[in-house]
């Protein structure tokens, strides 16, 4: 096993006017449950200038970190709260190039 990091990547379409409450609720989320699990490296929330999308990049030690984290019950509860607000794409991957000025 490598030692890069596993980089999650989930993109979520925003129902019109809902960015606000969603991010309010991603930030919870990661506030109550995302930090104590273990594994977890850092979590980043962008938000579409339009309204219309949040993109999650989180960074995991290992593919067994983010399953662990999906089926964790607590991260399971937010899941209805998440998928009223948004629909959900993910990707789970690693770092393949960067370049930093």
């Amino acid at each position: 096993m490598s030692d890069e990091l596993v980089i999650l990547i989930n993109l979520l379409k925003v129902k019109p006017g809902k960015q606000d409450a969603l991010i309010a609720l991603l930030k919870l989320n990661t506030d109550t449950v995302v930090r104590t699990l273990e594994g977890w490296k850092t979590t980043r929330l962008i938000a579409a200038n339009d309204g219309t999308g949040v993109v999650i990049y989180s960074e995991w030690e290992t593919p067994a970190a983010v399953e662990a984290m999906r089926s964790d019950p607590r991260m399971k509860a937010y899941f209805p709260e998440i998928l009223e607000l948004a629909s959900l794409d993910s990707i789970i991957g690693s770092a393949v190039f960067g370049e930093t000025r």
